[in-house]
């Protein structure tokens, strides 16, 4: 006979996993806007999953239009504001720049990340 404790933490695991799947597909919040830039608030967890923030430029950006974003995690709770607040915006993650004048697209990591070279 199997252990209750033990399926018992087999289904919160499942439930916890179930969940965090299904927060990386929801929209992230958007703090604001500075002229054509968006303030993305990313949530802690999603902070270095690329796929994440694929589906975000997705979701955020019409297709074949400019488009750009810059990424922040704020966690420190700190109130959602434009300008940013310092607490959110000294935690930048990632920009996205799609420009249609240029025909260029860009996704950059900050430097604070530690995941891509050259950074900001």
């Amino acid at each position: 006979m199997d252990n209750p404790l033990r399926a018992g933490i087999s289904v919160a695991l499942a439930l916890w996993a179930a969940a965090g799947a299904f927060s990386a597909e929801e929209p992230w919040a958007v703090a604001g806007q500075q002229g054509l830039v968006r303030l993305v608030i990313v949530p802690a967890a999603l902070e270095k999953d690329t796929e994440a923030y694929a589906r975000q430029v997705a979701r955020l950006c019409e297709p074949e239009r400019t488009c750009f974003l810059n990424f922040y995690t704020n966690s420190s709770g700190a109130p959602l504001a434009v300008p940013l607040p310092d607490a959110i915006s000294n935690e930048a993650t990632a920009t996205f720049r799609r420009s249609t004048k240029n025909g260029a697209e860009r996704f950059m990591w900050s430097c604070r990340m530690k995941l891509q070279e050259p950074c900001f």
